[in-house]
């Protein structure tokens, strides 16, 4: 295949481009979830881990990037955003950020059915119903978000760095 024909078939369409009247819907359901999260009383930090943890498990370049600096914004340490991969091997996540992302691990890997009894029994044992609710619409609004921009290949551009302090 010729240069010329792969970049041709790899080039993907901005589906959020494409057709803005589906992707201004989600975003508004994003709008709608940001409320119901904050209502349930969770906060930034939390719902931040959760997109992150969803985007890594999706492979979601685009909204690492993004919902890492958001983060770091909320006053997230590099620390637990470095470790969040092998949260369950550190102690450095209180017992309602395990069970939200463990419940959020449940929500995007919805076929393991042993996975999601699990997360829902440790959910249950420390989160509320609404904040149990909030956290899997975070979870699947995230989820939404990521294939969009994976299956649109949305570019990640560099940031300037921080002066380090």
């Amino acid at each position: 295949m010729t240069e010329q024909a792969a970049e041709t078939t790899d080039r993907r369409v901005f589906v959020d481009q494409q057709s803005p009247d589906a992707y201004r819907a989600l975003s508004a359901t994003a709008e709608a979830v940001r409320k119901v999260a904050a209502d349930a009383g969770l906060d930034r930090i939390l719902v931040e881990l959760v997109n992150i943890r969803v985007s890594q498990l999706n492979a979601c370049a685009f909204c690492l990037s993004l919902h890492t600096s958001r983060a770091l914004r909320a006053g997230e340490t590099t620390q637990r955003l470095g470790v969040l991969p092998a949260w369950r091997d550190t102690e450095l996540f209180d017992p309602r950020e395990r069970a939200a992302l463990a419940l959020a691990e449940a929500t995007t890997l919805p076929a393991d059915a042993d996975a999601q009894t699990s997360a829902y029994g440790i959910a249950r044992s420390v989160l509320s119903e609404d904040e149990i609710s909030a956290v899997i619409w975070v979870a699947i609004t995230m989820n939404a978000f990521n294939r969009v921009s994976v299956l649109s290949k949305h570019p990640v551009r560099s940031r300037a760095a921080a002066p380090a302090g």
